[in-house]
């Protein structure tokens, strides 16, 4: 392998989109949407089909993501509503160490085009030379507010568009560094709003489509009031939706073909993931976790797409179904990149790396994986899901073997009390084996429907947490 750098260390393209839902891509068999780009970077590396979130909502998924930490441990339980922007800034990751950090430590160039929504968008963090950000976390796909060179500005383009056009000047500009560099594209599709938001090539991919690929089920009796897109038909919004993936799909091609003209391909880690997952009807929900009051883990909710790639590198047109989560990002590409992780000690994830090596180890063939969102805490094998609430219920139990939709919660069967017991108790040792009690989420007041201080701090007189009810 030849590396286009004195570092001999392999750029890396992070692509990171927000509401994506797993099963929103055609590699992973949706018939109906059209991602013909992320389908080909499937092909051209390993799709991870049981990929979890670290809470089921963007910005305490995002955080764990770069610091490798669980929301109870770096204390972002909900999405940052207040703390964003230059009149009341709030740094929520402060103190937090992150992969991007030590990557800047060790020579790489790095860059973020896009979502940040982790407090503070003026102030460049967490390593970032090259910072053109969203300033808060979303909205109309035109006109949005973006920051560029610590300044707010306006952005008149298709904001899918324009955090492409931002990334691929900065590949451009450090194609021919003798740096590495790490490059983080966070798009805000295909959040909401979906309609009247996005260009009508793309609805016109689904004029005629029937989307069958979702279900029309009953409301689910814990559904929040005005979902996203509640003034919509069911019709509509999915169209706006679905148009949003394939707008995002098109601009993830233009990058893969600028590194494949740059020659960098070979030399260059590309890695897709969605913040959390997305329920477009499925289970009755529009939204995700907090698509429900109490919040829901269902796997609509809390599975991620991901995709790995480095032709050369990465074994090609591989399926993996390992259960992983976003906590196990950051020891993976520090060993990945052979940088040595200082707090590994203190981060709940293991290495995927082997996997991308394509090696076997016997030993994760059990694990499980963890979610929380504020009180409410998930243990999931492939075989079964428990879901406890703090402190008084509802909990759930699915089997996930004979009921995958998760439509049947068999909490009160008295023949599975065992099972019961048995992932209350792996749950409640894991969770007291890495939660800061300081920032505990099962003991923070967190609605779904925003944060807008530090964790167990009040801003302004105001409670942590807006609720339902504000």
């Amino acid at each position: 392998m030849t590396f286009k750098n004195s570092q001999n260390k392999p750029n890396i393209v992070f692509i990171l989109s927000d509401d994506q839902g797993a099963w929103a891509m055609g590699c992973a068999g949706n018939t109906e949407i059209k991602t013909p780009n992320l389908d080909r970077l499937a092909t051209n590396g390993i799709r991870f089909e049981n990929f979890f979130c670290t809470s089921p909502v963007c910005s305490p998924a995002r955080a764990s993501m770069l610091t490798g930490r669980i929301p109870s441990q770096h204390g972002v339980h909900d999405w940052i509503r207040e703390g964003n922007t230059k009149d009341n800034p709030i740094e929520y990751l402060e103190n937090q160490l992150t992969y991007v950090d030590l990557l800047a430590k060790s020579n790489y160039t790095c860059g973020i085009s896009g979502k940040w929504h982790l407090g503070n968008s003026t102030l460049p963090q967490k390593g970032f030379t090259h910072w053109y950000v969203h300033e808060s976390g979303g909205g109309p796909y035109y006109n949005a507010p973006m920051i560029r060179n610590g300044e707010r500005i306006i952005e008149p383009e298709y904001i899918t568009d324009a955090i492409t056009n931002d990334a691929l000047q900065f590949i451009d500009k450090n194609s021919k560094s003798d740096q590495p560099f790490y490059l983080s594209v966070h798009y805000t599709a295909p959040h909401s709003p979906w309609v009247g938001h996005h260009p009508q090539e793309y609805l016109d991919l689904y004029s005629d489509c029937t989307f069958d690929s979702c279900p029309i089920e009953e409301n689910h009796p814990w559904m929040i009031k005005n979902p996203p897109g509640y003034q919509h038909s069911r019709e509509k919004n999915l169209q706006g939706y679905y148009a949003a993936v394939s707008a995002m799909d098109m601009n993830i091609g233009r990058i893969l073909d600028k590194l494949e003209q740059l020659g960098l391909s070979e030399n260059t880690l590309v890695c897709f993931f969605g913040d959390n997952g997305m329920n477009m009807g499925h289970h009755g929900i529009w939204g995700k976790g907090n698509g429900t009051f109490p919040q829901n883990m269902y796997d609509t909710s809390v599975k991620v797409p991901a995709i790995l790639s480095q032709p050369g590198r990465i074994p090609l047109g591989k399926v993996n179904d390992s259960l992983l989560s976003g906590y196990d990002f950051m020891p993976t590409i520090l060993e990945y990149v052979g940088i040595e992780n200082p707090i590994s000690n203190e981060l709940p994830g293991k290495s995927f790396n082997y996997i991308l090596e394509d090696k076997e180890i016997e030993e994760r063939e059990s694990v499980v994986v963890f979610d929380e969102y504020g009180p409410v805490r998930m243990i999931r094998s492939k075989e079964w899901k428990y879901v406890h609430r703090y402190p008084y219920g509802p909990h759930e139990l699915y089997d996930l073997v004979n009921d995958p939709d998760e439509k049947n919660n068999l909490i009160d069967v008295p023949q599975l009390n065992d099972i019961v017991s048995k992932m209350r108790e792996q749950l409640d040792e894991w969770f007291f084996q890495f939660v800061d009690p300081a920032i505990d989420g099962a003991r923070e007041p967190v609605y779904g429907n925003g944060q807008i201080s530090l964790a167990g701090k009040k801003s302004k007189g105001k409670k942590s947490y807006a609720t339902w009810d504000e």
